[in-house]
């Protein structure tokens, strides 16, 4: 199901380079809007983050106003701005196996401040790091990667150019993960092969507590989870999205059992998927409100790699917002104006949609 056109405004802004990610950074004001752009140049093989701002008279437009320089591909992006700054803080993971914590003062022309880092060959990460999120107070950050060790960064906790990291976990390559987020100070969930989901808790350390095995296909699929989210106000519920357009969620109260959305299930239990491909990020959209008061399963948007944008929801039919001749890498909804997405088009450009 596609939505009015009366509703929604789409515009694509064509970029000079490969867009890895896109992130929203909090606003200062309500008459600023900044992003920052994770950019690949394929002609000189250079990575590069870049600060730009929001210009939305006459059409909408971007500015670049600074950048700074990582020394290898991004893998994974994301921003928060802490209760105790004005300042949002970027967290960038990359191919190398590094981690950089970056500061944005959006009042003095929208500049890196600081940059603080944690590279591989301190027994960080073995190879590229998959995802990277932060805890909600901005103090620590997740990493996870394929390497299957799990570490947390503290941001300013004296290590090496101001970040120090402790290991929780190792899995010493005999797993992987691909995807984290945190769901509470004190817990946050991996998501990996075999649509394998983890539940950790550091108030129980050595392990994950529970875990979700991905059998609901009983051996007859096997994918990658790409992208996992927890609702805010429901951190029981894990959304997940993978290969073969699959997007399902675990509710830790009913562990085995998991709820999906999209994809291949069980007889009688599958799902024709809105996405035959990968979806590369999930995210509950908070904008769209659930059409069934009692659902168990709040709104979510994904994006995939046959270029679907869509708003899918548990027994109701999906709502697409883009279809793109390519691939759809990233997107971001907008925390203080939900109204509001951007996502990365594989076609060098991105795409703006306000929702009304």
């Amino acid at each position: 199901m596609a939505v009015p056109a009366t509703q929604l405004q789409i515009h694509r802004l064509p970029q000079s380079k490969y867009v890895d990610a896109v992130r929203w950074l909090p606003p200062i004001s309500a008459f600023d809007r900044f992003a920052v752009f994770s950019f690949f140049d394929f002609d000189s093989e250079t990575s590069s983050l870049e600060i730009l701002s929001l210009d939305a008279d006459p059409s909408p437009a971007f500015t670049s106003l600074s950048s700074w320089i990582p020394p290898s591909r991004v893998s994974s992006l994301k921003t928060i701005r802490p209760s105790s700054s004005f300042k949002p803080l970027i967290a960038a993971s990359t191919f190398a196996g590094s981690v950089h914590v970056l500061t944005a003062n959006l009042v003095d022309g929208a500049t890196v401040e600081a940059e603080a880092s944690v590279v591989q060959g301190l027994g960080f990460h073995a190879g590229a790091i998959a995802a990277v999120d932060w805890r909600e107070d901005g103090i620590e950050c997740v990493t996870v990667g394929e390497d299957g060790r799990v570490n947390l960064v503290n941001v300013g906790g004296g290590g090496r150019d101001g970040l120090a990291y402790r290991r929780v976990f190792d899995g010493n390559g005999l797993v992987g993960y691909t995807a984290v987020k945190w769901a509470s100070p004190s817990e946050f969930v991996t998501g990996g092969y075999g649509f394998g989901l983890q539940w950790w808790d550091q108030r129980k350390p050595g392990a994950a507590v529970t875990t979700f095995k991905g059998n609901w296909s009983k051996g007859k699929i096997s994918g990658i989870v790409h992208s996992v989210d927890i609702h805010p106000s429901r951190k029981h519920t894990c959304l997940a999205g993978g290969s073969s357009g699959t997007v399902f969620v675990w509710d830790l109260r009913w562990q085995q059992h998991p709820i999906l959305l999209s994809g291949a299930g069980n007889e009688g239990d599958s799902i024709h998927p809105l996405s035959e491909s990968e979806v590369w990020e999930v995210q509950y959209d908070l904008y769209t409100k659930s059409s069934i008061s009692s659902s168990k399963v709040l709104p979510a948007m994904i994006c995939s790699e046959d270029g679907i944008l869509a708003v899918v929801e548990q027994g109701e039919q999906p709502a697409e917002l883009l279809a793109e001749p390519c691939a759809i890498n990233s997107f971001d909804i907008d925390r203080h104006n939900p109204s509001d997405v951007i996502c990365s088009l594989e076609w060098e450009s991105v795409a703006i949609l306000r929702r009304q």
